[in-house]
């Protein structure tokens, strides 16, 4: 016999969610009595409920009594807008992973900061080891470099001049003058051959906006040997990073 079951709810959690849809519909703040009515609750109910919102950083009572979201929500609204971004992008990612054979990655410039937002990699396309991360190290990784690469001149100086260009590999780039060189010579491939690890080798190139402007970077890794061919690949890079162009608009995490 078939019989379709009830999902096990828990009723404490469900009044605490309501309840917080209730504060939230009140930009300017609502007193408890109000909330209790909005959300069906026990006037007793909704004060405990309220104090252990606030006891945690989810809601906050004000001095004229009414009570307002907590600041823990932002945290959450800010961590919901990552998950959002990569809802959007890993099926790219995932997609170049298995057309190039290669671990695919996806870095933004946040804050003057390189930050590393997905990796997708697999038991046959393993990825790098992040021995050291790529926020420390961008002269030595080809996101890095590509990301570098699209800022003006003096943003360009001025980021280099605030990170030491570690000497990660034999193959690591550490003379500011020489880096720069390779920089302005970008084509819109960025390489990275064993100098970040040894025995890896990366290409990246940029993503824009909807208004032309880079925020991001596209990169794979692979074998030294196989970055030959990788580099003849370039516009299978070029085209995911379009179709990322189109398909969001990048905020930041």
């Amino acid at each position: 016999m078939d019989e379709t079951r009830r999902p096990t709810l828990i009723a404490s959690v469900q009044r605490a969610l309501h309840l917080m849809e209730a504060v939230s519909s009140h930009p300017g703040g609502a007193p408890a009595k109000q909330l209790a009515r909005e959300a069906g609750l026990p006037l007793a109910t909704t004060y405990h409920l309220l104090r252990t919102l606030a006891h945690e950083g989810y809601a906050t009572r004000l001095s004229d009594g009414v009570w307002v979201l907590g600041d823990r929500i932002g945290s959450l609204h800010g961590k919901s807008r990552a998950q959002q971004l990569l809802a959007r992008i890993r099926p790219a990612l995932v997609g170049l992973r298995d057309e190039l054979g290669a671990a695919a990655y996806f870095a933004m410039h946040v804050d003057g900061e390189i930050k590393l937002i997905d990796i997708v990699d697999g038991p046959r396309t393993p990825r790098v080891d992040v021995w050291v991360g790529f926020d420390e190290a961008p002269h030595a990784t080809a996101l890095g470099k590509c990301l570098i690469a699209q800022l003006d001149e003096d943003r360009r100086r001025d980021y280099l001049d605030r990170h030491t260009l570690a000497d990660l590999t034999p193959h690591t780039i550490t003379e500011p003058r020489r880096l720069l060189r390779t920089l302005r010579s970008s084509t819109g491939l960025s390489i990275d051959r064993e100098e970040y690890a040894l025995g890896t080798g990366c290409a990246a190139v940029p993503v824009t906006d909807a208004t032309g402007t880079v925020r991001a970077a596209l990169a794979i890794s692979c074998r030294p040997a196989k970055l030959t061919r990788i580099e003849r690949s370039a516009d299978r890079l070029k085209a995911t990073a379009a179709r990322l162009q189109r398909t969001i608009t990048l905020p930041v995490p």
